[in-house]
């Protein structure tokens, strides 16, 4: 990790601000999460020291959260939770599934955890939405790196555009196989626990079951079909037929105004950075 850096804020009305909160992306909550734990040090950390068996959405809300802090925060927030989550991660080692020792602040898995949420808004827009313009996505890129420096990756570790990031991301892709923290998390989406002890336990069974087949159904469609294959997961002509008529109807919320699809992580940015700002006076 290199030291902390000061970097311009994600202003109103530019790439990142436009099209990082969309609210389509909750739909690709299955696919990051496993996307992230199949990099081996990354799920190593996450069978040792995070409660994902537990509650996964959570973990990744979390995650995802934490990014729009530094995205909408301004500077100021973004400084404070790159801190943050240095001291968090700080104490978590282990041995990792070939038998290596490893930090949780190992650069380069600390690399793909951001890479992922680099490529979340992409994805969001190419399955559900409308392309970003290349114009907009050498923008959007550009403040994803300032924003990774803000988080301490090395330079070394942000190709220095978007062909090169594509290329960066197909070959860890394509590096990735089972490994025991995807088989735990394809486990865990099946075996949910009842989060509100008011909700039937009966209603929710019949609930945990529909999320499954859901999650599962959106973590094939938008898995690297490759990678997907070598997962075994199962994926029909089917299914991909359903998969393309959902989309589909997810594109017609693109006559949403733009604003009006991320105020939810706006929201969340700002009022982590206001009552932060209360709580240290």
């Amino acid at each position: 990790m290199v030291p902390l850096v000061h970097a311009p804020p994600v202003l109103r009305g530019t790439a990142a601000w436009k099209y990082f909160g969309d609210f389509r992306g909750s739909l690709l909550a299955g696919q990051v999460l496993l996307l992230q734990v199949a990099h081996p040090v990354v799920g190593a950390g996450v069978q040792d020291h995070s409660e994902y068996r537990e509650d996964p959405w959570t973990r990744l809300m979390r995650t995802a959260g934490s990014l729009s802090i530094c995205v909408y925060g301004g500077r100021r927030g973004a400084l404070y939770e790159a801190k943050r989550l240095r001291e968090l991660h700080r104490p978590f080692t282990g041995v990792d599934f070939t038998g290596r020792r490893y930090s949780a602040l190992n650069p380069a898995a600390y690399a793909w955890v951001h890479s992922t949420l680099v490529m979340l808004p992409v994805d969001t827009q190419r399955f559900f939405g409308r392309e970003i313009p290349p114009s907009e996505l050498a923008e959007y890129y550009a403040q994803m790196c300032d924003i990774g420096r803000i988080l301490g990756l090395r330079e070394r570790d942000l190709p220095p555009d978007w062909p090169a990031f594509e290329r960066y991301y197909a070959e860890m892709v394509d590096s990735f196989a089972q490994n025991p923290a995807i088989d735990t998390l394809l486990e865990t989406i099946a075996e949910v626990p009842n989060p509100w002890r008011r909700l039937p336990d009966p209603l929710w069974t019949r609930m945990r079951r529909a999320q499954h087949r859901f999650q599962l159904f959106m973590i094939g469609g938008t898995l690297p079909p490759a990678l997907r294959a070598r997962l075994g997961l199962k994926w029909t002509d089917g299914q991909q037929a359903r998969f393309d008529r959902f989309c589909r109807v997810l594109r017609l919320a693109n006559a949403i105004p733009v604003p009006v699809r991320s105020v939810h992580l706006r929201s969340i940015g700002w009022l982590n950075v206001w009552l932060r700002a209360r709580r240290l006076g």
